[in-house]
């Protein structure tokens, strides 16, 4: 045996026995496959993957996703061995309350890790969106002699994750452009928790991904010399991405549980650890054990990273004197950030009286700003024309001609949502998709990370109530914008005027830790906000849109969206009756909860109980705001088939209903 391989082989089985040693540590964790994918991992990491320990956010180096995240000491254990900030201590401390290791890989928990993996099939989706900011970035900025932008997003991905429905449209996406700086490895070890695969499964998975328009090779995942070899092939196809079905055994080593359902959600054992460590000629009483040898193992790694970073800040300071336009475009486009005086000034001048749709005045907004935010960037699940969201003037992303800012995504609303995450957390993008509202339960688990990692996301959801009409209660949205409400970090903007609708947008793009969806009527709406009243009424959730007049406790309305207008007509009959009546907008009830006691307090003074909420969705949750003794007018029951002014009448959408309420607390 040569010293090479003696080499490989330690730096395997550390990775192994790390990895049995944290699980059984935690007494919790999946030890099964960090086992079986050690070998293909190190050479991965060895060989190919170009990250600078040192310098982990530069920002042309490769991303590793570990979609199976659930296997999570893998990464860690690779994260210290190749020298990131990762301590043996962190690792020893796998699973526990505020480790840098927690059960599932989190993005901004720990370095190295670059998203939040573990719901099965959101690694891999996410990765295309990593692959799609990639190529977008190098088409834009890429110069003879100048490549700012080049690098792979290599990944792993397990059975389950290819079982999961959202990797078919990510499949789908990454074939479709022809995104060839995608290289996943396969752990296609045929076992989930339930058993083996054919219990579930009669997939071709090769034949699927080749239907899509991948490249794919099938190697033995233990045998070290094919993967290599696999991944340095798939790194030539450019016009495919490339998917390396790497046959392994899960537990690989274990006596016992190699091969089985055993090794993968539950710790192997102190006694099968033992054998297991004998069996590799590892020191059986050692843990958390790590050869000296093992560590300068990853020394090219090291170098590779560095030399890379070294040599891209040398050329892009060259690029600066060549290209100084697109030097300060790029540089503009990493930091994410944008003048708000700026684009406040280009909102002000869209401004006007007549009625419209909110939807119709995103389409409007996202125009006027466009090329103010270059690093905007979006499309819808094949509802464009609806959502209003493209671009004018700007090209469609195809096949033959990536870069354009425009995105056909397809009806594939969770594969749009996971590569907004992965062009948001790649950096230089400002992503946003569309979709009917009632679809955005399609989107749900997306948009739920986008909100744990903090990552700037917008969601244009239109159709947003039951006054979409004949379409029926199937499109008509009752529980949706609630339901999103309770996704801790999601901001949920329903505006009510095309003042709103722009101020929300601004909100979307300033705000730099987390998502923010636009709920929006397809129905015209009146205008009755100022785009100053609106900018900082977003900014803090709510707001006053009008005061009360005359003497006495007034009652407050307080509307969102399409219903602002009831409670503004309302006010007027009420007022005309000697009753002061104060109209609140509340755009935002997420921001309004979590703005300053203060803020909130002048726009709901605390001993005013005679509160009217106007909302057409659920009443739950409106609650928090109308209090005990306070009315909520809204629907608690699915909607019916019927053209938009008959719903409302039905449901109580009236000026009438909301006065008739109003009374009942005076």
């Amino acid at each position: 045996m040569s010293d090479a391989v003696k080499l490989d082989d330690l730096v395997v089985n550390t990775i192994k026995t790390l990895s049995m040693d944290a699980v059984q540590a935690a007494n919790s964790g999946h030890p099964g496959m960090p086992m079986g994918m050690a070998d293909a991992a190190s050479v991965l990491w060895r060989e190919h993957l170009i990250v600078d320990p040192e310098n982990p956010n530069f920002e042309d180096r490769d991303r590793f996703i570990l979609s199976a995240g659930h296997g999570s000491m893998l990464i860690y254990a690779l994260l210290h061995l190749s020298g990131h900030k990762l301590s043996l201590d962190e690792i020893k401390n796998f699973r526990q309350l505020h480790s840098l290791t927690p059960g599932h890989p989190e993005f901004g928990i720990t370095e190295g890790v670059e998203t939040t993996t573990g719901p099965l099939g959101q690694g891999f989706a996410t990765a295309v969106g990593m692959a799609m900011a990639e190529q977008y970035l190098a088409t834009r900025f890429n110069r003879p002699g100048h490549t700012l932008v080049d690098h792979f997003v290599y990944g792993i991905c397990s059975d389950g994750d290819l079982q999961e429905g959202i990797s078919h449209e990510a499949a789908a996406i990454a074939g479709h452009l022809k995104l060839g700086k995608i290289i996943f490895l396969y752990d296609d070890n045929e076992i989930t928790i339930d058993g083996n695969t054919s219990n579930s499964s009669s997939t071709d998975e090769t034949g699927r991904f080749e239907a899509c328009g991948w490249h794919v090779l099938t190697v033995d995942g233990h045998d070290r010399m094919a993967v290599n070899a696999a991944i340095a092939a798939s790194k030539e196809v450019m016009d495919k991405p490339s998917l390396i079905r790497c046959q392994t055994r899960i537990g690989h080593g274990s006596p016992n549980k190699e091969g089985s359902e055993k090794s993968h959600g539950s710790p192997l054992g102190v006694d099968e650890i033992v054998l297991t460590k004998r069996g590799m000629g590892w020191p059986t009483d050692a843990h958390f054990h790590i050869p000296p040898e093992v560590p300068n193992a990853f020394a090219a790694l090291r170098s590779r990273g560095s030399q890379k970073r070294a040599a891209w800040t040398e050329m892009f300071e060259s690029y600066r004197q060549a290209y100084p336009e697109d030097a300060k475009a790029y540089e503009t486009m990493v930091n994410g950030r944008y003048e708000h005086a700026v684009l406040l000034e280009a909102l002000g001048g869209i401004m006007h009286e007549s009625p419209q749709a909110t939807r119709a005045s995103s389409g409007k907004v996202l125009n006027a700003i466009a090329g103010l935010v270059p690093g905007l960037i979006g499309g819808s699940a094949d509802l464009a024309g609806s959502n209003k969201t493209t671009l004018d003037g700007e090209s469609f992303w195809m096949p033959d001609a990536p870069g354009g800012r425009n995105l056909h995504f397809g009806i594939r609303e969770h594969g749009m949502a996971a590569a907004m995450n992965g062009m948001a957390l790649h950096g230089g993008l400002v992503p946003y998709g569309g979709t009917f509202l009632t679809f955005s339960d399609y989107m749900r688990p997306s948009m739920r990370l986008a909100a744990l990692m903090n990552q700037r996301v917008g969601y244009v959801l239109t159709h947003d109530s039951i006054f979409l009409g004949e379409d029926g209660p199937t499109h008509q949205s009752v529980e949706h914008a609630m339901a999103l409400r309770l996704i801790p970090g999601l901001d949920v903007m329903r505006p009510a005027d095309m003042a709103e609708t722009a101020a929300s947008w601004l909100a979307t793009i300033e705000r730099a830790d987390g998502p923010t969806a636009l709920l929006l009527t397809r129905q015209n709406v009146p205008q009755l906000s100022t785009l100053a009243k609106a900018e900082e009424g977003v900014r803090h959730g709510g707001y006053v849109l009008l005061e009360e007049e005359g003497e006495g406790e007034p009652v407050i309305l307080i509307g969102t969206g399409s219903e602002l207008h009831l409670c503004v007509d309302a006010r007027e009959q009420l007022q005309a009756q000697g009753i002061p009546t104060r109209v609140v907008s509340m755009p935002c009830l997420d921001r309004f909860l979590r703005a300053d006691k203060a803020v909130r307090d002048s726009v709901l003074p605390p001993a005013n109980t005679r509160r009217v909420s106007v909302e057409a969705g659920r009443t739950f949750g409106w609650q928090a705001v109308v209090g005990l003794d306070g009315i909520s007018v809204g629907i608690d029951t699915f909607g019916e088939s019927a053209p938009a002014e008959v719903l409302a009448e039905h449901f109580g959408f009236t000026v009438k209903n909301v006065v008739s309420q109003a009374l009942k607390l005076v």
